[in-house]
């Protein structure tokens, strides 16, 4: 008697999963990962851009016919092997790897395999390339190589600790002491528009050490260029447009070709950000109270 009682008890799970299996195996890897995208509720805009994007150009045109049951280490292994012959950079092969994986892991829970067909598979090996930061000298060189918008971010990154894209939602309303910036918005690099900040909840916000000297060059810039709704930076050529990423990065890359300054061998535009953050480890403060640190940079 347990044992038929036992099985009838078993049996609207065991069906359950079956009908699962026969429902999603048969799938198409491209039917699937839409489903998944569609659960994807947590991401951002630009998030949602960037996976969009892994699909379309790396995922899809492997894989996307595949039928989600036929999925196995060997097939894992050989979209990275056609990764890898394609010639797709190793950070991309990496950021696609992980994308499949989640899809993987997702039908794996729903019991689609017998054994995960990520497991034990190497994924691409990116290694980021070492961090380069400049001297203090240098930083005071690079500083005032171009325009006054170029200053303006470069100071807000060396001294604020900015990314990019918070650099150019630079607000002078966000002074909320005469020692702290309050970031609450970022440009974002794929939608162009005012956004919440990284791994921040829309609101939220992150109080930053405002160094006199960048508190200084902030009250400077918009004395001189004047504001648009609060904000210092806007498009060159537009001001009812954002600030473009595309900007810095081309004056950037302008002032390394000229070659009249000391700039760090292998330093990109983010070792600006970097030197704020290795002044306050260099001196043993944590980076939300780094003012302290950051008096040498107001000499």
């Amino acid at each position: 008697m347990m044992a038929i009682y036992n099985a009838k008890r078993a049996a609207p799970r065991g069906q359950a999963k079956a009908e699962r299996i026969a429902r999603y195996g048969a799938m198409r890897f491209e039917e699937y990962a839409e489903e998944w995208k569609a659960a994807q509720r947590d991401l951002g805009p630009a998030s949602v851009v960037h996976l969009e994007s892994l699909l379309n150009i790396h995922l899809l045109p492997l894989l996307g016919s595949r039928r989600m049951n036929t999925f196995d280490h060997k097939v894992v292994e050989g979209f990275i092997q056609a990764m890898e012959r394609n010639g797709i950079g190793l950070a991309a092969q990496a950021n696609a790897f992980d994308k499949l994986k989640a899809i993987l892991l997702d039908a794996n829970r729903l019991g689609l395999f017998d054994v995960n067909p990520v497991a034990g598979v190497k994924p691409p090996q990116y290694d980021p390339k070492r961090v380069v930061i400049p001297s203090l000298e240098q930083l005071r060189q690079i500083r005032t190589a171009d325009d006054d918008r170029f200053l303006l971010v470069a100071d807000l990154m060396s001294g604020c600790g900015m990314r990019n894209g918070e650099a150019f939602a630079v607000d002078g309303d966000n002074i909320v002491a005469d020692d702290v910036y309050r970031i609450t918005e970022q440009v974002n690099r794929t939608t162009c528009q005012y956004e919440r900040l990284k791994h921040r909840r829309p609101g939220e916000y992150r109080d930053v050490p405002l160094p006199a000297r960048v508190r200084q060059t902030i009250e400077w810039y918009a004395d001189k260029h004047g504001t648009v709704d609060g904000y210092l930076l806007r498009h060159p050529s537009d001001p009812t447009r954002t600030f473009p990423h595309y900007h810095i990065a081309n004056q950037w890359q302008r002032i390394k070709k000229a070659g009249q300054i000391d700039i760090p061998d292998g330093m990109v535009i983010y070792g600006l950000r970097h030197f704020f953050a290795s002044n306050c480890l260099t001196h043993g403060i944590h980076i939300s109270q780094g003012s302290v640190v950051l008096a040498i940079y107001a000499e």
